[in-house]
């Protein structure tokens, strides 16, 4: 279809077709909008709509998993069209109704895609008021918008609604598309969009989230909800010894379950039933030979030995300064210390479920993904279908926070689907989403410092040595990202990949670098490594702020104080020191173990940057002298992320953020022997529960309005581990280098 580029043809020629779209956050309803044009990211109708009532749509190419990202989206361009905000509604995530925007990712969803939609409103209020200019028969400054009613400034009965102007019908500009940016989508019109000063929605509070209410009565259709006449129930078989896969299959052992069929294609077993629980009962009955495959696995107490000893297949620069071997050479002191963290699994909330119907001319794709366009894509290639045949619907899944195993269920029921010419619905078991999802990798990171002879620091050497995050790479557009198309025997595609530090600490010299060792498996594996919330970050950044608190000792300075004396951001400097003095810091220079009885009570300090975003923190701890369990009483966050545009849901979206990254630094550790995963459910990989929750989080936002706002995902997760380890030594003197921070180590640090 052809976009005409004369608005006032086009208009006059224009149908008024409506669609029904299902809203992910929200129960199935019907958005009342114009049939959608060919998505073009060069086109405004791409983004915008208005309806016959005047009220507006803003079609959004990214996915809210939960953070109450649509309610910063409707904001956006609520503000720049001059409506109410209850007059805006969402639309995320579907393909054939949004373009690609690149999914939740990076946390992107307000600094890419809100960027992009309050430029694509600016434009469409501009166009709005032209078009009011024509036809009121006056000049485009005489006019005011109010709710979406443009009228002559001090004659308001001369007035046109923007229903009346476009309602039910179709925007033919076009925007500037940075290519360069892609996926994420960088776009801009003619119009600028307001200043600060003229916000009447944006930055303001008591702006609620729309999905919380219809979670809370039962009313949301979650991903597991969804059902389609004909469907079967699918179940994915897995391996008792990593990267075996079947020799024989004996289908008669389960003719006894009713429908039950068997779905075996080279390393790929599946069995489905038209019931759930039967499907449940075939994959435990099916009588399976393994492939007789040497264990591949070192076991998780002999993970670092078998990173230290690695050999290094890729060596990344990730930042370089000054003459450093010139500096450690004429040091009079070097200080040196290695952290060690681990595995660790997304263990959402509930494993992943996806229902794919495929068929020769195209297929429906339902998930509960972060990224749907790339899992549109991947169905698309192993079906060997153009993209176009094939839509994805975002629903609601159990929650992610990166790759996790929403890509591999879709895969799965996509290979069942085609092989049983029937609707397949894949739910995976919560051994099977913890056991097999894709994991954070597990790495050792190394400081070391130069000094002279006052203590001054020379040059800092920084390397991390450890597996790529990107084993599997962050979306499942490709087969080749999921352990579907992986054990279909396609070929391998890893991207070798860390990535340094994020700070802006001043020393003269340093230089920091990711040295990228082999997988333990290399196919189908269970510690395959890809993005979970903040891909590398807690890794890198326990390694770096537990350092800089050990050289703030090792020269006789508080912490803060060190921290002050080298950090040169001046937005880096104010969180710092807006978290330091609202958590009333006690400067000390040693550990200041305070002991209550059986309490001894502990302050640690830890910042780090991430895409512009800064976040300071300060961490007041209890640690048990006789069980050596860590309690963070308290959090004080000073959080700056530019541009705020819903401080309320900013809030919330830190808190949860803290909790999440506190149960990473005190409890998460994958286990595993030579053979698999072993920590596959709550006891086995337990988390942050309500009894061990922080008590307080205290939140302060620095708002900056003059910048465009950057992420608030991901970036409270860097610095949380290293606060927490750095309160644990003030309170104890035990220095602990190794995460999870559990009691085992901190009581056998005190002995």
């Amino acid at each position: 279809m052809t976009i005409q580029t004369n608005r006032r043809g086009f208009i006059a020629g224009a149908g008024s077709l409506t669609i029904a779209v299902a809203l992910p956050g929200g129960p199935a309803k019907a958005a009342v909008a114009n049939s959608r044009l060919p998505l073009n990211p060069e086109n405004l109708s791409t983004y915008i709509s208005v309806n016959r009532d005047g009220s507006a749509i803003g079609w959004v190419g990214k996915v809210d998993m939960g953070q109450g990202t649509e309610i910063g989206w409707a904001q956006m361009v609520a503000e720049e069209l001059d409506l109410p905000l209850a007059r805006v509604t969402i639309v995320q995530g579907h393909t054939n109704a949004t373009f690609n925007m690149g999914g939740a990712s990076g946390s992107t969803g307000i600094w890419r895609g809100g960027a992009a939609m309050r430029a694509a409103a600016a434009e469409a209020r501009r166009v709005l008021v032209e078009m009011a200019a024509e036809k009121l028969g006056v000049a485009a400054d005489k006019l005011a918008v109010d709710d979406g009613v443009v009228s002559v400034k001090g004659e308001p009965a001369k007035k046109v609604s923007y229903g009346d102007l476009i309602g039910g019908k179709h925007f033919v500009e076009t925007l500037e598309w940075n290519k360069e940016i892609g996926s994420n989508l960088a776009v801009k019109g003619k119009a600028k969009a307001k200043s600060p000063a003229e916000y009447k929605i944006v930055g303001k509070p008591g702006y609620r989230r729309r999905d919380v209410a219809d979670k809370v009565v039962g009313h949301l259709e979650y991903m597991v909800d969804v059902r389609l006449p004909g469907m079967l129930h699918g179940r994915t078989i897995r391996p008792p010894v990593a990267g075996s896969v079947p020799t024989a299959v004996d289908e008669a052992s389960i003719k006894h379950i009713r429908g039950a069929k068997v779905v075996w294609e080279k390393g790929f077993l599946g069995v489905a039933a038209p019931r759930e629980w039967d499907a449940i009962k075939a994959s435990r009955a099916l009588k399976v030979t393994w492939s007789d495959v040497k264990p591949p696995f070192p076991g998780v107490d002999k993970i670092y030995d078998h990173i230290r000893a690695a050999p290094v297949i890729k060596r990344d620069v990730d930042k370089e300064k000054g003459k450093i071997d010139e500096a450690f050479a004429k040091a009079a002191r070097i200080v040196e210390a290695q952290y060690e963290w681990p595995f660790q699994s997304h263990a959402s909330m509930g494993p992943a479920c996806g229902i794919v119907d495929a068929r020769k001319d195209g297929a429906r794709v339902w998930s509960g993904t972060q990224k749907p366009h790339y899992a549109r894509d991947g169905i698309a290639m192993l079906l060997g279908l153009d993209p176009d045949k094939v839509v994805c619907t975002s629903m609601v899944g159990p929650g992610s926070y990166g790759r996790n195993d929403s890509g591999d269920v879709c895969m799965d029921a996509a290979v069942m689907s085609r092989a049983l010419g029937k609707p397949v619905r894949v739910q995976g078991m919560r051994h099977e989403g913890t056991g097999w999802d894709p994991k954070a990798p597990a790495s050792v990171q190394t400081s070391r410092v130069a000094l002279d002879a006052d203590n001054k620091v020379l040059a800092w050497y920084f390397e991390s040595k450890v597996f790529s995050k990107r084993d599997a790479f962050n979306n499942e557009g490709d087969p080749a990202f999921t352990l579907t198309g992986q054990l279909l025997g396609v070929p391998l595609k890893p991207t070798l990949i860390f990535g340094g530090p994020e700070e802006s600490y001043g020393f003269d010299s340093f230089l920091k670098v990711s040295n990228i060792i082999p997988p333990l498996l290399d196919r189908a594996s269970p510690l395959r490594t890809a993005h979970m919330r903040d891909p590398g970050g807690p890794q890198v950044h326990f390694a770096v702020e537990s350092f800089m608190d050990e050289l703030a000792y090792a020269v006789g300075m508080d912490p803060v104080a060190f921290r002050l004396k080298y950090v040169t951001d001046p937005r880096d400097i104010a969180v710092i020191k807006a978290a330091s003095e609202k958590a009333g810091w006690r400067p000390h220079a040693s550990a200041s173990k305070i002991v209550d009885g059986d309490i001894m009570r502990g302050q640690g300090m830890s910042y780090a940057t991430r895409g512009g975003t800064r976040v300071a923190m300060v961490a007041d701890v209890e640690v048990s002298r006789s069980t050596g369990r860590v309690w963070v009483r308290k959090w004080t966050v000073a959080h700056d992320c530019g541009q705020i545009i819903n401080p309320d849901l900013l809030r919330l979206t830190i808190e949860g953020n803290v909790c999440q990254s506190t149960s990473r630094a005190l409890y998460e550790e994958v286990r595993f022997d030579d053979k698999n995963v072993t920590s596959v459910d709550w006891l086995t990989y337990p988390i942050l529960d309500m009894k061990e929750a922080p008590e307080t989080v205290d939140i302060i936002l620095i708002d900056h309005p003059e910048s465009a706002p950057t992420g608030a995902g991901e970036g409270s997760t860097r610095p949380t581990a290293a606060a927490i380890a750095n309160a644990i030594y003030d309170a104890t003197g035990v220095r602990i280098r190794r995460a999870p921070l559990i009691p085992e180590r901190i009581k056998a640090g005190m002995a």
